[in-house]
């Protein structure tokens, strides 16, 4: 009988089929729709006057948000026929455009779309600092890892992308509330981007201090 996806040691799932896909083509996929939703703001009146149908939607926020949804979409579509199988944190967020883009689309309020970022930062932050507090490391099932770590090094891990994202969160708020929407685009793109990569980089002492070995037999 097959072991329970949740009792397994999370670098079990680490040698997944998206392990396959090209490093290039993986980043593209994950930043694409972000670089279409930049552009799109930025030009939307040169497209709606180059594409007469994408003035429908609205301003550049909307034709914007409409392009986001798209590119998003495929970007899940392309991920599913490389690998046959949606890593749980870009679904979620997918998920999350769909449908927020949807209802700023329908009811013309670009609220919900600024909001989206914020919803889905809590979801992961709260969703990884609970399962701790229920004594599971979930980031190794849900982040399409590539190294192995022991029990300790997945705990503080966990931890510390719990509260990254809740500081996401906090940080999406203050910049929608506080400045333009045409800023909060390009934060979106050239301000948290940059950040990510940074806190990334940061934690690799933290990596490389709890990392395992890999097994010398490989079947």
């Amino acid at each position: 009988m097959n072991q329970p996806l949740f009792e397994r040691d999370p670098s079990e799932t680490r040698n997944s089929g998206r392990d396959g896909v090209n490093p290039l083509l993986k980043l593209a996929l994950e930043l694409g729709p972000l670089l279409v939703f930049f552009f799109a703001n930025a030009r939307g009146e040169w497209l709606a006057g180059k594409f007469p149908v994408l003035a429908e939607f609205g301003g550049p926020i909307f034709i914007a948000t409409g392009l986001f949804m798209a590119a998003t979409a495929l970007a899940l579509a392309i991920s599913w026929v490389l690998t046959r199988t949606l890593p749980v944190m870009p679904l979620v967020s997918g998920v999350v455009v769909l449908v927020f883009g949807a209802l700023t689309l329908y009811l013309q309020d670009e609220l919900f779309i600024k909001m989206k970022p914020t919803i889905v930062n809590t979801l992961f932050g709260l969703t990884l600092l609970g399962g701790l507090a229920f004594g599971k490391s979930l980031l190794g099932y849900v982040f399409d890892s590539a190294f192995r770590l022991d029990a300790e090094g997945w705990r503080k891990l966990t931890l510390r992308w719990g509260v990254f994202f809740l500081f996401l969160a906090v940080v999406n708020e203050v910049v929608w509330r506080m400045f333009s929407t045409d800023f909060w685009v390009a934060f979106k793109v050239w301000g948290i981007m940059p950040i990510t990569i940074a806190f990334t980089m940061s934690q690799m002492p933290l990596i490389m201090r709890h990392s395992l070995e890999e097994p010398s037999d490989k079947k």
